[in-house]
């Protein structure tokens, strides 16, 4: 019986590693990652414009709604969109007020993850910064995590959320040198530059088939500055430059001609300026109150950046849900004009957050807020995402290049939910709860389709 599981095993293993096309991927998501890095070469991004040149790449990757970070990063480790994976905000709704608690922890992932069917085929893995990984089966986890209570010093919770314990400390002292607490801060380049070094660490010491790793700071500076601003270039260059210390590691490892490199994001970005708040609205009627708990309410909009979702106090409370969409109608046209309704009908097109009754978004200019008293409208500098997913300023992008991909191949729009099946597909894996698509064009035809 043994030697029958044994040889059973080894066929299972056989079978997928004729089923790969690459034994390793690696997946670099840059924060606010727009096709105009690659695509424009003004902008200073020579390793993401060389992969271009020498790969696949879209003109556009069209986000889930909202486009915020962290069900992005999700969709893009499950293939799944939001009202399926379980992660529909950046920060959940809580009914008792705005708590600052985010979407840290693995185990709130409702389907499985391209990390978890690597781990099942007996793959190694291995990630650094990846939004909603404290606690994931990853062998090699630097998860993006901090504490409440010390959110300026990301340095303890990511000792103590490292796996194995012990590796936060074995890449300081082999990789990055000693951390201080400012060179794990998104304010600064350089963590870019230590998140590139992790990355780089982990790749050469232990070889794992599957990284991702989150780079943030393009976001950071596109938040201050806008689409344009010359902390923003600056910032792509340190993205940049971390990618290019990834790809070194790569070579140096000598897996290069084995690997797939990815370069993807999580949302492009809108300049704004003006910041609307809804729940003023809301409080104006006696749907909401102006308190930190919100009061005895019955209706809230939770916003998104450049969307906010409205939730209700008992969801099967239609006469209040009749009063908002009132409400919303009679805005007078110089209001109305700066926002559309997302009804549920289309939400559930897009499956984002199955408890919100409707949502709203903004047009490029405006973003929401979570406020429900002082003045509806007040004005707002830098930039924005967490828009409805249907223009061009909101796509993030794409770009990969390595072993069996169909060097040259365009594709005009993808969705972020098809970058997982192509992961899938590289590495002989399956993701069956994935909403998403594998483009056979991404991949170099096989002997027989000649």
């Amino acid at each position: 019986m043994k030697k029958i599981l044994i040889a059973g095993l080894l066929l299972f293993a056989q079978n997928t590693l004729q089923a790969q096309t690459a034994r390793y991927v690696v997946m670099v998501s840059v924060d606010g990652f727009r096709p105009d890095f690659y695509m424009d070469k003004s902008w200073p991004a020579p390793n993401m414009q060389q992969m271009m040149e020498k790969g696949i790449y879209a003109e556009g990757v069209r986000g889930i709604f909202p486009t915020v970070t962290y069900p992005s990063h999700t969709t893009l480790i499950t293939g799944a969109m939001p009202g399926k994976h379980g992660i529909v905000y950046n920060t959940p709704f809580d009914p008792k007020g705005v708590s600052g608690r985010w979407f840290k922890e693995s185990k709130d992932i409702e389907v499985q993850t391209i990390w978890e069917a690597a781990h099942n085929a007996g793959l190694k893995t291995a990630s650094v910064s990846w939004p909603v990984s404290v606690g994931a089966q990853i062998d090699y986890n630097i998860p993006e995590t901090w504490s409440e209570d010390t959110p300026g010093d990301r340095r303890p919770a990511t000792s103590k959320d490292a796996t194995p314990k012990g590796l936060f400390e074995e890449i300081q002292e082999n990789a990055t040198g000693h951390l201080e607490a400012n060179d794990m801060d998104l304010r600064y380049l350089s963590m870019n530059q230590n998140l590139g070094r992790m990355t780089a660490y982990l790749i050469r010491k232990y070889k794992p088939n599957l990284v991702t790793v989150h780079l943030p700071c393009t976001d950071e500076e596109q938040h201050k500055e806008g689409r344009e601003g010359q902390g923003v270039r600056r910032a792509v260059a340190a993205a940049d430059r971390a990618i290019g210390d990834i790809m070194e590691a790569i070579e140096k490892a000598g897996i290069m001609d084995s690997t797939v490199v990815i370069i993807t994001g999580d949302h492009g970005f809108v300049d704004t300026h003006s910041s609307l708040a809804p729940n003023v609205w809301l409080a104006r009627k006696g749907l909401i109150g102006t308190t930190p708990d919100r009061g005895n309410w019955k209706a809230a909009f939770h916003s998104s950046g450049g969307s906010a979702f409205l939730h209700l106090k008992d969801p099967k409370d239609e006469k209040t849900l009749q009063q908002v969409k009132q409400l919303l109608a009679e805005q007078p046209l110089s209001v109305r004009k700066l926002f559309r309704i997302i009804d549920r009908s289309v939400m559930d097109s897009i499956h984002s957050d199955p408890a919100a009754a409707l949502a709203i978004t903004g047009v490029q200019g405006i973003s929401f807020n979570n406020n429900a008293d002082g003045p509806e409208l007040r004005p707002a500098k830098g930039g924005a995402h967490g828009y409805f997913p249907d223009f061009r300023e909101i796509r993030t992008g794409f770009v990969a290049m390595g072993a069996g991909l169909n060097k040259g191949a365009v594709f005009p729009e993808i969705g972020l939910e098809d970058v997982a099946p192509l992961i899938a597909k590289l590495l002989g894996l399956e993701l069956k709860q994935a909403d998403g698509v594998f483009y056979p064009g991404m991949l170099m035809p096989s002997k027989k389709q000649n």
